[in-house]
């Protein structure tokens, strides 16, 4: 019997503990999401800054998991360019950087930039308003990664201000 007792004093002291622990830590984490409105407003943005220099691209604007959430292809733009586009926004989320920063970055053959979906060149910016990342901007097309980049620039600037203001 007191083997009993025993072994349910430490069974509950276990619990307690685990339960001191869980008050600690959150349960759930609240993630800063883009709206389809704002992924839009500044894939359009970029698409624009890109015709007023008589290009036709693809933009493609992808959310914090690196899943596209806008992708426009302009009438004249190579089919090729969608999924340079998005590769392009996947890198500059996933390293939060530009891209144009990244180049030359990673030339050991095992670096990450070998990994596939990957795209170290310019043409895409992130998306982290107040340090919080919640996507990329990726544009091809362009006869220069940083033609494709000044556009994407200016489809970020299109929402950034709005998005500084709602956190």
């Amino acid at each position: 019997m007191r083997k009993l007792l025993l072994g349910c004093n430490i069974a509950a002291l276990c619990l307690h503990g685990a339960v001191a622990v869980a008050d600690e830590q959150p349960l759930t984490i609240p993630i800063q999401r883009l709206s389809v409105e704002m992924a839009y407003k500044a894939a359009q943005a970029a698409m624009d800054a890109c015709r007023k220099k008589g290009l036709n691209v693809a933009v493609t604007v992808v959310d914090r998991g690196g899943h596209p959430q806008v992708v426009l292809r302009d009438t004249l733009a190579m089919p090729v360019t969608i999924a340079i586009s998005e590769q392009k926004a996947y890198t500059a989320m996933n390293f939060n950087s530009e891209t144009s920063a990244l180049k030359g970055r990673f030339d050991s053959p095992f670096a990450p930039g070998k990994v596939d979906g990957l795209i170290l060149y310019p043409g895409a910016v992130p998306i982290s308003p107040g340090s919080t990342i919640i996507g990329g901007i990726g544009v091809s097309g362009a006869p220069t990664g940083e033609t494709d980049e000044e556009c994407a620039r200016a489809g970020l600037q299109a929402i950034i201000t709005d998005l500084e203001m709602s956190l």
